[in-house]
């Protein structure tokens, strides 16, 4: 397995849709020219941005996280520039870019520095061979202060790796629970 380069990612994106929509290059400023957490393609990834859509935990329904039994009504959606995380809390949301990952690479995905020394973890898991959509991506904010994520700028780096051959059995494949999704998927099983 190898880590693929800005060229390989670029020609991934254009000919084969890989994500969409690409930025070819890294964005740091926004149209009025104030800085923001860049995203866009970089040496050796792609940083994604986060889309205006959010799930934020709530505890009012004194509800226990189950993943075999998980209740919807666990999260209060929000549709916003920003969402502020309470402390000690975690909130959903979804990339602006949709992803078709190619059979023969798997994808793995690391939070931005800028918000990990903030306190904002993110997690996603790794993006199998042939899975496609909206990526769900999970912060937690481990401070104890509210913290705030911000849509349309970056909040976490892609990786690819390309194996030397296509695997056995892809996610589309085994018709995966989150092949194809558009929104901010909950826990399904």
């Amino acid at each position: 397995m190898s880590i693929k380069s800005d060229k390989w990612i670029r020609r991934m994106a254009q000919e084969h849709g890989m994500i969409e929509p690409f930025v070819d290059g890294q964005v740091k400023r926004n149209e009025s020219g104030e800085g923001i957490v860049s995203y866009g393609l970089s040496s050796y990834g792609y940083d994604v941005r986060c889309s205006d859509e959010f799930k934020i935990f709530t505890n009012i329904n004194s509800a226990i996280v189950d993943p075999k039994n998980f209740d919807a009504n666990s999260f209060v959606d929000v549709k916003s520039d920003v969402c502020i995380i309470p402390p000690n809390s975690f909130a959903l949301a979804r990339t602006m870019e949709y992803m078709r990952i190619p059979r023969s690479v798997l994808t793995i995905c690391l939070g931005k520095s800028t918000y990990a020394r903030c306190g904002i973890i993110v997690n996603v898991t790794p993006l199998e061979p042939e899975w496609e959509g909206h990526v769900t991506l999970e912060f937690s904010n481990t401070t104890p202060l509210p913290a705030k994520i911000y849509a349309g700028e970056g909040v976490a780096q892609f990786l690819f790796l390309e194996s030397d051959e296509e695997c056995e059995t892809s996610y589309k494949d085994k018709a995966g629970k989150y092949q194809g999704q558009t929104g901010v998927t909950v826990p399904r099983l």
